[in-house]
């Protein structure tokens, strides 16, 4: 058999019964055990009987479960060796790839964030606007933070609509991410919003830049070369809302996850 042992079960995986098919998860997840425990052992683990772990043997065609812990522990071993040899290479730049996380959420003001965390709760209408590169997290927040509250609105890639600010209702929070390099539109956007009275919200590199000078409140990332530390800081303002108005986003989450079940948007 030229297939590898994980090759084997995505190949067969959808063809297997709803017990073989946790046997198998099992066995992806936890090789190592799958290579040593005995049947019965893994069954119990996997939650079903010895008879279904030595069937799923059966299933993807080999002569027994002998032969389907043989094809696991060949591959565990050649596994193991290659985790063994990478891992020296990987303590050595570990703490490089772990510094990145410590300095992009190192700027921010807890004070601020409160403050941002409590417009966006109370507000009646949140508008998030990021252009060209930041739009990447101005979507994902808008699409958190609408699994959150409602009357969240989000701009275009490359530029907004004034209708859209036009339509603002009376207490809004507009969230505008700027960094370098700035565009225009960030610096419009926030313009025309405070001359209607919304709180703006910046999240950007440094205070004092354009968006940060006109902003009622300004959220630092800790560094502009990353798209990975606006959403770190994204993710904080998310989970800070979750946790100050938790009754509200359980309700809603509630009625979302009733929902996608109706619609069958998600497989599993």
């Amino acid at each position: 058999m030229n297939q590898s042992f994980q090759e084997l079960i995505k190949h067969k995986f959808p063809d297997l019964s709803r017990g073989q098919k946790k046997v198998a998860e099992f066995l992806v997840n936890f090789m190592e055990k799958g290579s040593l425990y005995t049947a019965g052992q893994i069954g119990k683990e996997a939650g079903v009987s010895e008879t279904t772990v030595i069937r799923l043997a059966y299933a993807l065609g080999l002569n027994g479960f002998s032969d389907l812990q043989e094809l696991m522990r060949k591959e565990w071993l050649s596994s193991a060796e290659s985790k063994e040899s990478a891992s020296k290479h990987a303590a050595a730049s570990a703490a490089e790839e772990k510094k990145p996380f410590s300095e992009w959420l190192s700027p921010v003001d807890e004070k601020e964030l409160s403050q941002a965390v409590d417009a966006l709760i109370k507000s009646d209408q949140v508008y998030i606007a990021g252009f060209r590169e930041s739009h990447t997290a101005a979507y994902w927040l808008y699409y958190k933070m609408n699994q959150l509250r409602n009357h969240v609105l989000l701009s275009f890639p490359t530029g907004f609509l004034l209708e859209t600010l036009c339509n603002l209702t009376s207490a809004p929070t507009v969230v505008v991410f700027s960094l370098p390099r700035y565009t225009k539109e960030a610096l419009e956007v926030a313009q025309q919003a405070k001359k209607q009275g919304a709180k703006v919200i910046a999240i950007t590199d440094r205070r004092l830049s354009p968006v940060g000078q006109i902003a009622d409140i300004t959220l630092l990332a800790g560094t502009t070369e990353h798209i990975l530390s606006l959403l770190a800081l994204s993710q904080v303002v998310i989970s800070s809302m979750q946790k100050r108005d938790e009754k509200t986003a359980g309700k809603r989450q509630e009625h979302l996850e009733k929902l996608y079940a109706e619609q069958g948007i998600f497989l599993e």
